[in-house]
């Protein structure tokens, strides 16, 4: 037994000599003689040629605890390797892909024999690094062995130190040039490299700088990794100061974001993100990101004068990724809203570095493009509110509320509804951005808007009250706002319900100049406005009025004729008739003539002057006479309100062709008024109660 003893013993002690003895020779052995050895061995596993060109040594650190297994007792060797350089891929025009001034890195024992290439820590010093893709999506960083076969050997870094260096990005696809030079600083912990970068991305200009940590852990361990960066991408400037935790993954991204530039739209090549042209913006706000979701949480900016406030939600999913929120504006500028509708940008940018498009001289609706093309590249839902506009006074718009939502290329906004005039306009919007050119439904609801607060800058309005109430139903092809409104069909109602108008302003509208001169020297009064009706057929963007009646007890006002959407342009009649005795009336029908930006407004010449010259024969005939002709009676006739307001009280057709004829009204022959037909989507008319 004894002897068994004593031969275990021996047996024990010549084990840890053999292992002492090798672990002696490994550390005190000169490793250059194994660079011919490594570079070949490198070279065959990667495919590339590499070459240790300086010196190479050994030093041991103790045993890794957290090592599965037996490693956990192993100690690791730590090698360090001078002047290394591992070449290209062939189709390069640059022969090497790195270079490095010195290579320190530890290494673990055991996954070597399943053939993984474990390196917990891995220091850089002085390195230049060439990352290349083709734009077939070869790329540099993928190896293969001599054969052209992928390298059965895996290879895992836990940390990586950088320190003095450069790094060169060309990735075709992605449309990235980039330089990124990396220098070690001292004394701003927890940063221990500054960067600067300078290049181009999608043909756009590049350039900032960035503090980082020194210590990169490649692996998800929950390491914070500190970033300070300042980056401007053409026009849009970048500022971000926060933590991540994996680079490949950005897990636990918290940042400090601040965005600003010219207009929103400037993000989409950056982000993909598709937002629209905007005035000159800036954003602060909290930026987080776990698993395909990136978070805005509490941003505060402004875009031109207005205030934003809120939290954005981008999720990356199939088909298309979605961005969702709640954006508030507590103070909105009108005019900052104005890209949104095809208007012009007030900081004059369109895109990356086109203008925005100017209507012709002659024209007033805006010609600049709708941008449809990026519609499809992301879906959206968010909600919308401006609480308090500021606008020019005299525009009647209180606030806005809408819930945008945008689903493979088809914007809905439902609703869209405005505060206007003390009362509110509500509409739904679908602008179809999957045709070329764009299809648009809308429908809108005026609802007790006050006919006072409409016009606040007309005297002869300020003591008139009543509300105007309306529902239009309109559809249209284009991709501006005037080859919307020039291709619109359907059909647009008013009424005007319980109100009351100037007695002067009737006056004037008659061309009674005694009963003017009557009413200066002892006042105005309200006249009770027994009804205002409009009936508009809209067909290829030309307005018919089909009826268009303001009804008082003084005086029925009817009005005919167009306006042509399209070429901009009015041909309106307006007759005034008074149902009273009327001093010195001139009575003859006003028109509407000209351009939307060049109205002529003006009155029946011969009219006037064969009224006016009868007035002068029966003056040299008979003196008393003279003034039978400026006499107006008034045909003592109402215009049938309850009739009008009945049919216009009926929903609107988006089909003007569908009509038939019936009874007319205000003077026009039967037929002369057509009935639409009522559609089953339309909304219901009506302010909500009875009309006398």
């Amino acid at each position: 037994m004894m002897r068994w003893v004593t031969s275990l013993k021996w047996l024990a002690i010549t084990m840890v000599a053999i292992v002492l003895a090798f672990a002696a020779f490994i550390t005190w052995f000169d490793w250059n003689y194994a660079r011919p050895f490594i570079n070949r061995e490198v070279s065959t596993a990667t495919g590339r040629p590499f070459d240790i060109r300086g010196d190479l040594s050994l030093h041991w650190l103790a045993p890794n605890a957290n090592a599965p297994g037996l490693g956990r007792w192993l100690p690791r060797p730590r090698l360090i390797a001078n002047d290394i350089v591992l070449g290209n891929v062939a189709w390069s025009q640059t022969p090497n892909m790195i270079t490095l001034g010195r290579l320190t890195f530890s290494l673990e024992w055991l996954p070597l024999l399943d053939k993984h290439v474990v390196l917990p820590e891995v220091a850089l010093s002085a390195p230049k690094v060439l990352i290349e893709q083709r734009a077939d999506g070869q790329n540099n960083w993928t190896f293969t062995k001599g054969d052209g076969k992928p390298s059965p050997w895996t290879l895992r870094i836990g940390r990586l130190i950088l320190e003095d260096g450069e790094v060169h990005a060309n990735l075709v696809p992605q449309q990235l040039d980039l330089n990124a030079n990396i220098a070690t600083i001292d004394g701003q912990a927890p940063y221990g490299i500054g960067i600067s970068l300078k290049g181009t991305f999608r043909k756009v200009a590049v350039t900032g700088h960035a503090r980082a940590g020194d210590v990169l852990s490649l692996e998800d361990t929950g390491d914070p990794f500190p970033l300070d960066a300042d980056v401007r991408i053409g026009r849009t400037q970048i500022a971000a100061i926060g933590t991540f935790t994996n680079p490949a993954t950005l897990s636990a991204l918290d940042m400090h974001l601040r965005l600003s530039g010219p207009t929103m739209a400037d993000l989409y090549p950056i982000t993909g993100v598709l937002l629209p042209q905007t005035p000159a913006y800036e954003t602060n706000g909290h930026l987080l990101h776990t698993a395909g979701v990136w978070r805005y949480e509490r941003f505060q900016g402004k875009v031109g004068q207005s205030d934003l406030s809120g939290t954005l939600v981008f999720r990356q999913r199939q088909p298309r990724n979605i961005l969702q929120g709640a954006v508030v504006s507590n103070q909105l500028r009108l005019v900052d809203l104005g890209p949104l509708v095809g208007a012009q940008n007030p900081s004059g940018g369109g895109d990356l570095t086109g203008k925005p498009k100017a209507p012709p001289s002659d024209k007033v609706l805006p010609v600049d493009p709708f941008k449809t093309d990026r519609w499809r590249a992301i879906d959206a839902d968010v909600q919308f509110t401006g609480r308090k506009i500021i606008k020019d006074k005299r525009l009647p718009i209180d606030n806005l509320v809408t819930h945008l939502v945008l689903d493979d290329g088809v914007l809905s906004l439902r609703p869209l509804e405005f505060g206007v005039a003390g009362g509110r306009i509500t509409s739904t919007l679908v602008l179809d951005g999957q045709t070329t050119p764009m299809k648009v439904d809308s429908q809108v609801s005026l609802r007790h808007l006050q006919m006072k607060q409409l016009l606040p800058d007309v005297n002869l309005m300020k003591t008139s009250v009543g509300e105007v109430n309306g529902d239009a139903a309109l559809t249209a092809t284009g991709n501006s706002i005037a080859a919307l409104a020039g291709s619109s069909n359907g059909e647009i109602k008013t009424l005007i319900d319980r109100g009351s108008m100037s007695k002067l302003l009737l006056e004037y509208l008659g061309l009674n100049v005694g009963n003017i001169v009557v009413t200066k020297l002892f006042g105005d009064k309200q006249i009770e406005m027994r009804c205002a009706a409009a009936d508009f057929a809209v067909r290829d963007g030309v307005m018919d009025a089909r009826t268009f009646v303001v009804d008082t007890d003084d005086t029925s006002i009817g009005v005919t004729g167009q306006v042509d959407l399209k070429r901009e342009h009015f041909n309106l009649t307006i007759r005034p008739e008074p149902k009273h005795f009327g001093l010195l009336s001139l009575r003859s029908p006003l028109y509407v003539r000209g351009t939307f930006k060049h109205p002529d407004v003006g009155v029946n010449v011969p009219t006037l002057i064969a009224r006016a010259g009868g007035a002068i024969a029966l003056g040299v005939l008979a003196p008393y006479t003279a003034l039978v002709p400026l006499l107006e009676l008034g045909p003592g006739k109402d215009s049938p309100c309850g009739e009008l307001l009945a049919s216009l009280k009926r929903p609107p057709s988006r089909h003007p062709s569908a009509v038939k004829p019936v009874p007319g009204a205000n003077g026009n022959p039967a037929g002369g008024q057509r009935e639409p037909r009522a559609s089953a989507t339309a909304p219901t008319f009506g302010p909500g109660r009875e009309t006398p």
